[in-house]
């Protein structure tokens, strides 16, 4: 096996040099880098990683923090996809992912303690944002470098980074889509009652219809988590009502397949008898029948840009807390229609 003296000699430069070609740095000529690393090529040499991020204090991983296992975050595609995002960027930066694989709230707190004061990760993504989550002040106490796909809440929204929809203004959108569409009876299908996400879509839906004038039937809320069974429960609760609404916005595409099959074994049609509209565009939305009218919240750029802010962070330690702001843009399907009284 050859070792950085051998790289060194062939070369012929000094092993101090070959360190500094294995590190990149901007003080050695781009000729000397290519030759090398033709050299280490030729040889078959490859750096010790490990040893090297010892000397640096640095692991070159990033923590990635899943939702607990009770909210079922593998089912729904929103998952993968953002994590596509984040794998995408890792791999231009070379560095790894290290799951958190909590089962409940406690035991992802346990498991990210144990991450930060073991050295195990530079910094930390929290692919989830929710109330009184003691992550985000337990991170913060430790000065360790982590961005949340999602918002915190308005204490920490100017020490905290994070990557975002406007989820007031997609869910206010498509609310009001909907009510061009004739529709006044509308409800609302939200996901886990104390994540912002959530808070957000209602807060957006309540203002399309107060500026169209409805008032807000609280009946016509409810709340589920956000999985295909969740939303088969939350149409059932809908439509016992004795005047159920003629359309619904739902959290989530996951939910929204739920209330379409649990729509169709009660015999109504969609669009004809009741139109649906949800969010996030995954791929099954545009596969289900009928295809989804839905809010493209471009996941991938969302997890692009998490992985992407947690790096800026690691390398400037002293950086502001940022916002960066994704769009999102309204697709529509088949699964609504104008109302016909």
């Amino acid at each position: 096996m050859s070792t950085i003296k051998d790289v060194a000699k062939l070369a012929g430069v000094a092993p101090s040099t070959v360190s500094r070609v294995i590190a990149d740095s901007p003080k050695i000529s781009r000729k000397t880098k290519e030759r090398v690393r033709e050299v280490m090529d030729e040889l078959g040499y490859y750096p010790n990683v490990h040893a090297r991020n010892l000397v640096n204090k640095a692991t070159n991983v990033i923590g990635i923090i899943m939702p607990s296992a009770s909210y079922a975050p593998f089912q729904n595609p929103f998952f993968p996809e953002v994590l596509r995002g984040i794998t995408a960027q890792a791999n231009e930066d070379k560095y790894g992912l290290y799951f958190s694989t909590g089962q409940t709230e406690e035991d992802i707190l346990e498991e990210v303690k144990e991450m930060v004061h073991s050295r195990r990760v530079d910094g930390i993504i929290l692919l989830y944002s929710t109330t009184n989550d003691p992550i985000i002040p337990f991170l913060l106490k430790e000065k360790c470098p982590f961005v949340v796909i999602g918002r915190p809440s308005e204490q920490y929204e100017h020490v905290v980074s994070y990557v975002n929809n406007d989820n007031v203004k997609a869910a206010r959108t498509i609310t009001e889509y909907v009510l061009l569409l004739r529709h006044e009876r509308i409800g609302f299908i939200g996901g886990r009652k104390d994540a912002y996400v959530t808070l957000d879509h209602k807060e957006g839906f309540e203002q399309a219809l107060q500026a169209a004038g409805i008032e807000i039937n609280p009946t016509y809320i409810v709340y589920h988590d956000e999985i295909f069974d969740g939303g088969e429960q939350a149409v059932i609760e809908l439509m016992a009502q004795k005047t159920p609404p003629t359309a619904v916005v739902v959290a989530d595409d996951l939910m929204a397949l739920g209330v379409l099959r649990m729509l169709t074994s009660m015999g109504y049609r969609v669009p004809e008898d009741i139109s649906v509209v949800s969010f996030n565009n995954v791929l099954m939305s545009e596969l289900s029948a009928p295809p989804l009218t839905t809010m493209d919240i471009y996941i991938y750029e969302l997890g692009f840009q998490a992985a992407s802010l947690v790096r800026e962070q690691i390398a400037s330690p002293l950086m502001e807390a940022q916002a960066r702001i994704v769009g999102h843009k309204l697709v529509r399907r088949s699964s609504t229609s104008r109302r016909i009284d």
